[in-house]
């Protein structure tokens, strides 16, 4: 199989160092995840398709070392997976040169996000495209110690405005179109882990960001096999 096409899996759960233990589910043609963060302000599903491997859960404790391990092979490799009676004990991935061995952790030592529910109504739809991605990561990075946007509506339409305060900052303005629209309160939302979404998925050309007044975003990307979707809690306000 292309590493590659596994290696695009774990950047859109890993998120940058943000997710590090999952338990990833191979069945059928299918390979998926749900993932959340350490500080539990964002939560994420994620399957890819046309996956060809037995069905099994694979409990990944440490993705940094496999992809440590992933980087040291070609890009044509093969999977076998080590067994004991029903329990997954590691991941062999070799190359027609080399071979490495990625030990299985116990799925209750990862910590397993809840079942989504009391999903909020959505009063705003934001259209992503690789304009607004690029200005975002930009604008992120033009501003590394900032680490917060807000969403802000009024009469002029929808802003998003990173390093936003009601006092004179340093910050980034960018306008957005909406599909959706109504007028609600401001509300801010963690830069740093956006930036990490966003870069992870910049091959996709369209996307929808929902925003509920109640304190969630959501965001849809569908490329190529992969099917993800992050919620991002809403950080306390920003004066």
């Amino acid at each position: 199989m292309d590493k590659y096409k596994l290696t695009r899996f774990i950047d859109k759960y890993h998120l940058g160092g943000n997710v590090n233990a999952v338990v990833i589910n191979s069945k059928g043609d299918t390979l998926s995840t749900r993932f959340i963060t350490g500080d539990k302000a964002l939560l994420g599903e994620l399957e890819m398709n046309s996956w060809n491997f037995q069905d099994v859960e694979l409990g990944v404790y440490d993705t940094e070392q496999l992809i440590r391990l992933l980087g040291v092979l070609d890009d044509d490799v093969t999977l076998n997976l080590t067994q004991s009676g029903d329990k997954a004990i590691a991941l062999e991935i070799s190359d027609k040169y080399s071979t490495v061995n990625f030990m299985l952790s116990d799925k209750s030592v990862i910590n397993q996000p809840p079942p989504l529910k009391g999903i909020p109504e959505f009063q705003l739809k934001i259209k992503v495209d690789t304009n607004f991605i690029t200005r975002f990561i930009g604008g992120k990075s033009a501003l590394p110690d900032t680490d917060t946007f807000t969403v802000i509506t009024g009469n002029d339409g929808v802003k998003l405005v990173i390093g936003y305060s009601s006092i004179n900052t340093n910050r980034v303005t960018i306008p957005v179109e909406t599909e959706t629209y109504e007028d609600i309160d401001k509300v801010s939302f963690n830069a740093n882990l956006f930036k990490d979404v966003l870069v992870a998925n910049k091959e996709c050309e369209t996307a929808t960001l929902e925003v509920s007044e109640k304190g969630l975003a959501k965001i849809n990307f569908k490329v190529d096999q992969y099917d993800v979707t992050y919620y991002l809690v809403a950080v306390q306000s920003v004066d």
